[in-house]
């Protein structure tokens, strides 16, 4: 009787251990999947606040009419960029492409990329890219893609009527801008890597950036987490929506 007594008092101890390690892994998990709801909200609010002081720049804002042509808007606010002879920057943000009725829901990248020449220091800046073709946008659902490899970014026009004057950049894939120590140009890119950033896609939306970005699990803006809403909004309100 005392055996017994004994060994199903270890089979509940080890019932209990292993109950409580199933609701450890559980908490554990709901804590790791807010951290990474919160961090993709931060993202989206960062990314929406950098195109918003932008387009409001007085005279020097990307123009509407190149707006209403892109097919999809990415943005990495305060990449960091250090080095000494040998420099290297990276950083994160958030593309979104258009869509019937408004922009799809901003799938999260990362950029990075090296250099080389005289640079010593650090410093933060903001990247604007506009994605024109459907071919530009394709380049993108690749695991990696490199600007000055597969694909060049052309500096892309300022100003009201910039776009009037530039044919030869009108032609361009994909047009690129920056915002360092409160400047914002155009800005021909080079040696930079764009991709998916698999894990927060996965974790934010249960899909890949290439499923986000095509529409094949078109996710509407009721549909999307409400901290990440605010960039396609804010895309919304600076360019024309075409129609269904």
């Amino acid at each position: 009787m005392r055996r017994f007594t004994t060994l199903l008092f270890a089979f509940m101890s080890v019932l209990v251990l292993f109950s409580l390690s199933l609701t450890v892994a559980a908490q554990t998990g709901r804590d790791r999947s807010t951290r990474k709801m919160r961090a993709a909200a931060n993202q989206s609010a960062k990314a929406a606040r950098v195109f918003d002081q932008i387009m409001n720049t007085r005279e020097k804002s990307i123009p509407r009419d190149l707006l209403d042509r892109a097919e999809a808007v990415a943005v990495f606010p305060s990449v960091f960029k250090a080095g000494l002879i040998v420099g290297g920057r990276g950083g994160s943000g958030v593309i979104s492409r258009r869509v019937a009725g408004g922009w799809s829901a901003p799938a999260f990248f990362d950029l990075g990329g090296g250099s080389i020449g005289l640079q010593i220091g650090a410093s933060s800046t903001d990247y604007i890219l506009l994605f024109m073709n459907d071919d530009a946008v394709g380049s993108l659902l690749s695991d990696k893609f490199e600007i000055g490899g597969e694909g060049s970014a052309a500096a892309g026009p300022v100003g009201r009527s910039a776009s009037a004057s530039t044919d030869v950049k009108m032609n361009a894939k994909i047009l690129s801008y920056s915002r360092s120590r409160g400047a914002f140009a155009g800005l021909e890119l080079k040696g930079v890597v764009i991709k998916p950033d698999t894990e927060d896609n996965s974790q934010v939306y249960g899909m890949s950036a290439r499923d986000i970005l095509t529409g094949a699990n078109k996710i509407s803006m009721a549909a999307m987490p409400e901290g990440v809403r605010i960039f396609p909004q804010t895309l919304a309100r600076y360019s024309s929506t075409r129609r269904p």
